[in-house]
């Protein structure tokens, strides 16, 4: 075996054993955003994907949240689209328009991510690896809902993807779990609004909502967001001013929200919403001491319904003009440079690996993904964006295309020379797979898996 050959035999269990880390923690870690339940299944990428990181100024991220507030991104999606929320006191409720607060969003995103698609080291106007946190949380309202596979399985959806590497989509899926976590009252939650009919329009009927897209956790749990619970402090305490100086394990998730809100974060200046001092249950009082009391915590929580805390404000989602989807998603395309790519693991290091890149010849950001034909086969990232027209592309070193490593795991080859497909697949958009043929020259002897022998 050459000297390159034993260099990535010993970098590869490296690897694996932080991909194995990564699987472990995904299945310890609580569910924070849409379940509370552990996972059953690792991340959905084990490497980290590439995002679009738009304009500092957030304005892209402000206009599809508002677009996503009104069901206006992709109505009749089966995964994106604003699901009709519900209204009505509990044993009354019915299916209302598919519409949710636009700036509560806007608060949660920015409590999830700052508002952030990828990580901090990749600049705006740009493209590079996802935000992805410890518990599979991604993109900018770090959804995890959906967002792992069961263990064995390694070719994530097209949902998946898209959630992972373009805005528009992580939004909408936020939006839709945050509908979802309203829809689940009274059979699962509370009901916020006995006296204002549940009305979905005021900001503060979301209370139990916002509660449950981190976790409906209470007392006793790693993560509560109990306003009582007594690790909180007592009653009334300091709003959370959303300027970055407070702790936020100070305050249940709900109270971040809201003070965010009520002290919309600037840029530039000028802050990115109009605020909204949205009420919150005072816990003095006892129409909201009794309900949000820890003794009142327990499935189906039907004795933690409250009115609507006064002074309640109404955020009602804004009108979009016909055709908004179409000029603001574009038309992406998938074209590739090369078919067919082939590496020496016994030759020099540009020879071990090859790269492919991936173009969008339409408009709009396309999201893609590389599926490995074979467990040989790593592709890195794999999955990642390219950049067609009308997408803002003057960040730092940003590049329209997008550059797919290939390489190979030599402890996994089946023999010294091997050819397996990669699949360039487009997430969000209706156009042919491409096939790339890989193969593998690694001119050294390759043992059995898992065996030894002594000479």
């Amino acid at each position: 075996m050459s000297e390159h050959a034993r260099r990535v035999a010993r970098v590869l269990p490296a690897a694996a054993l932080a991909a194995a880390l990564l699987v472990l923690l995904a299945l310890a870690a609580p569910a924070l955003r849409g379940d509370t339940a552990p996972y059953a299944g690792a991340c959905a990428f084990t490497r980290t994907p590439h995002a679009y990181e738009a304009d500092a100024e957030r304005h892209a991220y402000l206009e599809a949240i508002e677009a996503a507030s009104a069901n206006a991104l992709f109505p009749g999606s089966l995964h994106f689209q604003l699901p009709a929320v519900e209204t009505g006191a509990r044993g009354a409720r019915s299916p209302g328009p598919a519409a949710l607060p636009p700036t509560l969003l806007k608060a949660i995103a920015w409590v999830e991510s700052r508002m952030t698609m990828a990580i901090s080291g990749v600049a705006f106007s740009s493209s590079g690896p996802a935000l992805v946190s410890f518990d599979c949380g991604h993109g900018i309202m770090q959804v995890t809902t959906g967002m792992t596979v069961p263990l064995g399985i390694d070719s994530p959806t097209d949902r998946q993807a898209s959630v992972a590497t373009h805005y528009a989509y992580n939004i909408a899926g936020g939006a839709a779990l945050l509908a979802a976590k309203w829809n689940e009252a009274p059979e699962r939650r509370p009901v916020a609004g006995t006296d204002t009919g549940s009305d979905p329009t005021l900001v503060e009927n979301w209370y139990y909502a916002v509660w449950g897209y981190n976790g409906f956790t209470g007392p006793g749990s790693n993560s509560s967001n109990h306003p009582s619970d007594p690790g909180f402090g007592s009653w009334p305490r300091p709003a959370y001013r959303c300027d970055g100086n407070q702790s936020r394990t100070d305050y249940p998730y709900q109270e971040l929200v809201w003070g965010c809100l009520a002290r919309p974060p600037t840029l530039g200046g000028a802050p990115l919403w109009d605020a909204i001092e949205a009420t919150l249950p005072d816990l003095t009082q006892p129409q909201f001491f009794g309900p949000l009391s820890p003794a009142a915590f327990a499935f189906p929580f039907s004795a933690m319904d409250i009115p609507t805390p006064q002074p309640a404000h109404a955020d009602p989602s804004p009108a979009l003009g016909p055709g908004f989807t179409a000029r603001f998603l574009g038309a992406p395309r998938l074209a590739a440079d090369v078919r067919s790519v082939s590496v020496r693991l016994d030759g020099t290091d540009d020879e071990a690996h090859a790269t492919v890149i991936i173009t969008n010849p339409g408009s709009g950001i396309l999201s893609w993904q590389a599926i490995a034909g074979a467990d040989w086969i790593v592709v890195d990232p794999p999955a990642g964006v390219a950049l067609g027209d009308g997408v803002d592309c003057s960040g730092r070193e940003c590049s329209r295309t997008a550059r797919l490593r290939l390489t190979a795991n030599p402890t996994l080859l089946p023999d010294r020379h091997a050819t397996g497909p990669i699949r360039l697949r487009a997430a969000n958009a209706n156009v042919p797979d491409i096939t790339i043929q890989f193969e593998v020259d690694a001119d050294f002897e390759i043992g059995a898996p898992g065996t030894s022998r002594l000479y």
